[in-house]
């Protein structure tokens, strides 16, 4: 069968940067024990996340669990419990000579919203109370232009900060207040001299495509000011238009045009970023060829072992992905982090919202995951986790559609990689490997 005989899917369904999303986590009536989800994984590499759910503005298209500001001592507050959160996980996961941390990240929100002195204590919290060592491993961090300031930005270089990502979107003006982002490309560049002079080794540039009014022509003037920072990375993202959101208030995102534009600059971006000696990761990232080498890439959560401290923050053990509540909307996000610092120690101690990594999920994770990558999915690396069987073998139907629709390079074995167009078409992919139970599941989901 021909791809052209093949109903292609809309190219963008949803970005899965991690499986199950949390639309699909319910209530978890038990509320097990940490101590008890954890006494049987491996602690000797572990991620750790620290979730800082403020920002100074909300972008149009945002949909992160994150608040406008902050009352005055609410971040105080906020990091007091964070204190307490991670003193009762690093006590649930027991001996400190069993725990060790090969990477960490400080996402959000915006992580620099916070004052110097509070990224101080946020650094404090991670290598006193969780004990990671943050100078020895990857250590990334989220900024935008307006809080990348120089006293931030020297904490960050001082406690070990390997990767800073600055949340540009565009160098154009007109096109940031069209995605409700209002900054001056003034400011921006000036936050970009800030993070090179802060000497931190790793700058990661995120850029949005599919604004109102963006040209092809405006979208290769933004890939060429940020050039020009020669970034070891670049994320480019395609505009979605989510529920809830500023901008999904305005538009209706069912729109083959849109779908379309996205797709030619996307194409138009990719091509730009190869032929000025990037390499493409996956769908959004491409890397500097001769970049310094960081470690595991963020989004490649095939494995598990994740510690995520704060209300917006995931933890993955290999039997459950859990969490607290999830919003979007202001009010409801406000609810939830007043919550959280409002809790006693002992409430950290449990699991409270999460989904069970039950029958095959943890299959169509690692699978899921390690295809939307470029390198691909190492066949006899699936073989060893799951008990011999292949990915034809536990999902032939999905990889012959990808196969029938061109996704799928021929010659699977021994790597299952997707096609450049397959990997253009990763926001339909990886929806279409979602299970019936978390398709029902996130369908259920009551937004709030």
């Amino acid at each position: 069968m021909t791809p052209a005989a093949v109903a292609v899917p809309a190219p963008y369904q949803s970005y899965v940067y991690a499986y199950p999303h949390k639309t699909a986590y319910g209530e978890l009536k038990d509320r097990p024990l940490l101590e008890e989800l954890w006494a049987r994984e491996p602690k000797d590499a572990l991620s750790l996340y620290l979730h800082i759910p403020f920002c100074e503005i909300r972008c149009g298209f945002c949909n992160l669990f994150t608040r406008i500001g902050a009352p005055d001592g609410l971040t105080g507050a906020y990091l007091d419990a964070l204190e307490r959160q991670a003193g009762a996980v690093r006590e649930a996961l027991g001996e400190r000579d069993q725990v060790r941390f090969a990477t960490a990240a400080f996402g959000g929100g915006t992580p620099t919203f916070l004052t110097a002195a509070e990224l101080t204590r946020l650094c404090d919290i991670a290598e006193h109370r969780m004990g990671a060592d943050l100078r020895a491993v990857p250590l990334s961090v989220e900024a935008s232009p307006a809080t990348a300031t120089a006293d931030r930005l020297a904490v960050l270089a001082e406690r070990g900060a390997t990767r800073l990502s600055l949340g540009v979107q565009s160098f154009d003006d007109t096109e940031a207040r069209a995605a409700v982002r209002p900054q001056r490309r003034a400011d921006v560049e000036a936050a970009l001299g800030r993070v090179r002079d802060a000497g931190i080794p790793v700058l990661n540039i995120d850029l949005i495509y599919g604004i109102d009014g963006q040209t092809e022509h405006s979208w290769l003037r933004s890939l060429d000011a940020a050039l020009a920072w020669r970034p070891e990375e670049l994320y480019l993202y395609p505009l979605y238009i989510r529920p809830l959101t500023g901008l999904g208030r305005r538009a209706d995102a069912a729109d083959p045009e849109w779908d379309e534009q996205r797709l030619r600059l996307y194409r138009a971006g990719r091509d730009h970023l190869l032929a000025h000696g990037y390499e493409q990761r996956s769908m959004r990232m491409f890397r500097r060829s001769d970049a310094p080498a960081e470690g595991a890439d963020d989004y490649a959560c095939q494995t598990d072992g994740m510690i995520g401290l704060g209300c917006g923050a995931r933890s993955y053990t290999s039997g459950l992905h859990y969490s607290f509540d999830y919003a979007v909307g202001m009010h409801e996000i406000r609810a939830i982090i007043d919550d959280y610092t409002a809790r006693p120690a002992a409430d950290f101690a449990h699991a409270e919202y999460g989904r069970p990594m039950t029958g095959d999920e943890a299959r169509r994770r690692h699978l899921l995951q390690s295809l939307l990558q470029a390198d691909g999915l190492a066949v006899g690396d699936y073989r060893a986790r799951f008990g011999g069987r292949t990915p034809g073998e536990d999902f032939p139907a999905e990889l012959q559609r990808f196969a029938d629709l061109g996704w799928l390079e021929s010659g699977a074995d021994p790597v299952l990689r997707l096609t450049p167009e397959g990997l253009a078409h990763s926001d339909a992919l990886g929806p279409e490997l979602f299970s019936p139970a978390v398709r029902a599941a996130m369908a259920a989901y009551e937004r709030k």
